[in-house]
């Protein structure tokens, strides 16, 4: 049978694709509906996905340091363990290393002097004179750090907590303390409220706490110092109780932590493969009804010589067009959602142009597939059959 040139001057395949999917506008828009709820919920899950991690990182991300020492039994941020603090002077007489600085974490109750809810809240203890934390809002304030009886609160801390007004008196481990000012970096996963103290004051709350254990050790190197010589010469002045990590380490432990050993991984990874399998079989479901309704006009395409590449490609079109006419609104919902998470769980939740690339990608593959699976019934139209 001789082909028909579907080149110019021959019925174009999207006019015919976008002629089926508006012939019967309703069952289209319901498909398309169930498509953008699969697409907004594989934006979301791969968000969550990113986002906590991420979140674990806040905190370090703030801090200047080039190789991080932490105990060997360190977990996460939350759950570092300790380490003695010799083990810093030691660090520090590695020739590559400038500095060599510790700082505390501590887990207490706040409460307002007049009574009230007791809230845990993570404090954090540092030497105001080695600057570890490169925050605007800590640097300019670090004679409230020296001051005795003074801390300085993350300004993420929630609002159960109360207003965090400089000058507020509040007692935390039945300890008062006046709120010296208030700086802006985020609590990650520390804890719902986080208090920053001069090392003087983080023992006043901690009056039992050995002063000769650290939680992190902070090391910078001279200039011109070579990383991975110089971690590798640290790890060798060190006994096995502590760990050392580049910031490239420190992040591919915590990444694979919150992925791969908590719940967090577990629930939105496996939320993300259910999305993208939702949206297949929701496509490939709504191509396979077109095509079974429409087998007769198919049929007929074929039998005046229209090639199957050619009725390939019309489903592939659709395939792909109700994608995209999904894709735009769920877009624009993902970035709503994502505005709301961010108040309300303070995550660094955010639309990356990767996560945007990587669930367009997911789409079209998406689109591939469905039309894929849904081409075998149009391939069997036979006319001889049909009519």
């Amino acid at each position: 049978m001789n082909t028909v040139n579907t080149e110019r001057g021959s019925p174009v395949a999207f006019a015919v694709a976008w002629r089926i999917l508006t012939y019967q506008k309703g069952r289209t828009l319901l498909a398309t509906a169930g498509i953008f709820v699969a697409i907004l919920l594989i934006f979301v899950e791969l968000g969550f996905f990113v986002a906590v991690p991420q979140g674990g990182l806040l905190v370090y991300d703030h801090m200047r340091f080039d190789l991080l020492v932490v105990s060997d039994k360190y977990v996460f941020q939350a759950e570092s363990g300790t380490f003695p603090r010799d083990r810093l002077t030691k660090a520090a007489a590695v020739p590559e290393v400038a500095q060599a600085t510790g700082i505390y974490l501590g887990g207490a109750k706040w409460q307002d002097p007049q009574g009230g809810l007791r809230l845990d809240v993570a404090v954090l203890g540092i030497d105001p004179a080695a600057k570890p934390f490169a925050v605007d809002g800590i640097e300019a304030q670090t004679a409230s750090l020296e001051k005795a009886d003074t801390v300085l609160v993350d300004g993420s801390t929630r609002s159960l907590f109360g207003p965090l007004t400089p000058g507020r008196v509040i007692e935390i481990d039945g300890h008062k303390l006046t709120i010296g000012g208030t700086y802006g970096l985020g609590t990650g996963f520390i804890g719902l409220g986080v208090v920053l103290a001069g090392d003087a004051n983080f023992f006043r709350i901690f009056p039992l706490r050995p002063r000769d254990t650290v939680n992190y050790g902070l090391v910078t190197l001279k200039s011109g110092a070579n990383l991975d010589a110089a971690a590798r010469a640290i790890r060798a002045a060190l006994p096995a109780d502590t760990q050392v990590f580049t910031r490239a380490e420190l992040e591919s432990r915590e990444v694979s932590y919150w992925t791969t050993r908590t719940a967090t991984g577990l629930i939105f990874g496996s939320g993300l493969i259910v999305s993208v399998i939702v949206g297949i079989m929701v496509l490939y479901q709504t191509l396979a009804t077109q095509i079974s309704r429409q087998l007769p006009q198919f049929a007929t395409l074929k039998a005046i010589g229209y090639t199957n590449r050619y009725l390939d490609a019309i489903v592939t079109i659709e395939s792909v067009l109700m994608m995209l006419v999904a894709f735009v609104p769920a877009f624009g919902a993902a970035l709503a959602v994502y505005s709301v998470v961010r108040q309300q769980t303070l995550l660094p939740l955010s639309l990356s142009l990767a996560n945007f690339s990587i669930v367009f990608a997911a789409v079209l593959v998406m689109a591939g597939i469905s039309a894929f699976l849904s081409l075998g019934a149009l391939r069997r139209a036979d006319p001889a059959e049909v009519f």
